[in-house]
């Protein structure tokens, strides 16, 4: 399967930019869970990336917060803070929890894509299915599932090339392992990942600070909530 961001960046050190025991800079809970979410959705708050996998698992960190408990505690809180960005609760296990997060417009057109509605179509979605119709079928084959689906790429930004190749609907070599498995030529799905990287390290570098203007995402003059980009690494390429 293809593994979700937050197991690939741990799996691929050079593309983490969390500092350790960067959290302790929150002593407020709440702002702890902030934190954390707004690193794990920074490309989706630049506008660079339709949606993002955030995974809290059930584990005390070195800095002592357990982010699932306080999912647990605090996640009604979070609405006033998040603005138009959307959290979906995919998956909730004893063990961990799992979020997509997502702007809705953004993701919207991201799908309607007409590439990406053909491999979703092949995949078994409705081919005229809404954005929202699209995150609950998605959401419904993961619940209470231990693996996931293939085409789960194609809604948190993976290149269309890469996902097809990887789900077997087209024939590509396989080229590396990035945050992601890449197929065939290499170049823009690198270039992808490292806008998504870049992203993931300008917020980092201002949460090591412990500055609170990141957290407040329902301000209309946060630095990294855009409007959403028109990235054509993501979509399958067009022929002339």
């Amino acid at each position: 399967m293809l593994l979700p961001d937050t197991e690939n960046f741990k799996h691929n050190p050079s593309f983490q930019h969390f500092p350790r025991n960067m959290l302790e800079n929150f002593k407020d809970p709440l702002d702890c869970l902030t934190a954390h979410l707004v690193l794990e959705c920074s490309a989706v708050l630049a506008g660079v990336k339709p949606a993002s996998l955030i995974s809290l698992v059930n584990r005390t960190r070195p800095c002592g917060r357990n982010l699932y408990q306080l999912w647990q505690l605090h996640h009604e809180n979070l609405e006033h803070r998040f603005a138009d960005l959307t959290l979906v609760m995919l998956q909730n296990k004893p063990q961990a929890v799992l979020l997509l997060c997502y702007r809705h417009n953004h993701l919207e057109r991201h799908l309607a894509h007409a590439g990406i509605r053909t491999l979703l179509h092949k995949a078994g979605y409705e081919a005229g299915a809404s954005c929202t119709t699209l995150v609950d079928e998605l959401s419904r084959r993961i619940a209470g599932n231990d693996s996931f689906p293939h085409e789960i790429g194609l809604f948190i930004g993976y290149p269309a090339k890469d996902v097809a190749a990887f789900m077997g609907l087209v024939k590509l070599p396989f080229s590396c392992q990035g945050p992601w498995k890449i197929y065939g030529n290499p170049e823009r799905s690198l270039a992808l990942a490292e806008q998504y990287r870049c992203c993931r390290q300008r917020v980092s570098t201002i949460l090591a600070t412990g500055n609170r203007t990141v957290l407040e995402l329902a301000c209309s003059k946060h630095p990294f909530f855009c409007q959403h980009i028109d990235n054509d690494y993501q979509y399958p390429a067009r022929h002339s």
